[in-house]
């Protein structure tokens, strides 16, 4: 199943920038090694063919400890990224209620700010029941613009779902509730090196070989 890999800095200006890069690098040279077709679509979001059974596990938080390169003292930082995978869905039916449905229509806008249509093209789509929200202006017509956005929306209530059922399996196993957006696993730079996935307590003392995308080692 093809993926869209995204991800989002936290706060933290250039030291949180600078860690989505890191991520964004090692997922596509995870991709090189596995072989796996993928194209950058935004600054930090892969559509990658084939990608979702390999990097579902990679949703959630990202937390790096060590010293800033930004800072002239070299003092300590620690940043934070969002990793959301959702699938992308074509052919599985995800039946959403038209009257949970809120559409707005807006105009299209480049990198700078100015506007890039004179119509209201791009669309920005809420399901009112979670309060997820979608939007797409990457089409030239407004109705192409729907369909993405609504792809789009039905692959978050999926992945939804998904979680939901994982987190009921694993609190029957374990007696935890994992939820949506946890932490799953923090890098340390400084003042020694480690990986640590915080789901399984796994520690791996080369963190260079991680974030060269081979995590198939954690």
């Amino acid at each position: 199943m093809n993926t869209i890999l995204t991800i989002y800095p936290g706060a933290g200006g250039d030291d949180a920038q600078d860690w989505a890069k890191m991520l964004l690098r090692m997922y596509q040279r995870f991709c090189d090694k596995k072989k796996l077709v993928y194209k950058k679509n935004k600054k930090f979001v892969l559509e990658i063919k084939n990608g979702y059974d390999f990097l579902q596990q990679e949703a959630g938080v990202h937390r790096l400890v060590r010293q800033s390169p930004f800072s002239a003292k070299k003092l300590r930082h620690t940043s934070f990224a969002l990793v959301e995978v959702l699938p992308e869905l074509k052919n599985i039916q995800i039946e959403i209620n038209p009257q949970d449905l809120r559409i707005d229509t807006f105009r299209a806008s480049g990198p700078g700010g100015q506007y890039v249509n004179k119509t209201e093209s791009a669309v920005r789509m809420t399901h009112l029941p979670t309060g997820f929200v979608s939007a797409c202006q990457t089409e030239r017509s407004q109705a192409q613009n729907k369909e993405k956005a609504l792809l789009l929306l039905k692959a978050k209530l999926y992945a939804k779902e998904q979680n939901k059922a994982k987190a009921e399996q694993a609190e029957f196993k374990t007696g935890l509730s994992p939820e949506w957006g946890n932490q799953i696993r923090s890098y340390v730079l400084h003042p020694y090196k480690m990986v640590r996935n915080e789901i399984t307590g796994k520690k791996h003392y080369n963190v260079d070989e991680i974030l060269d995308g081979n995590l198939d080692k954690l």
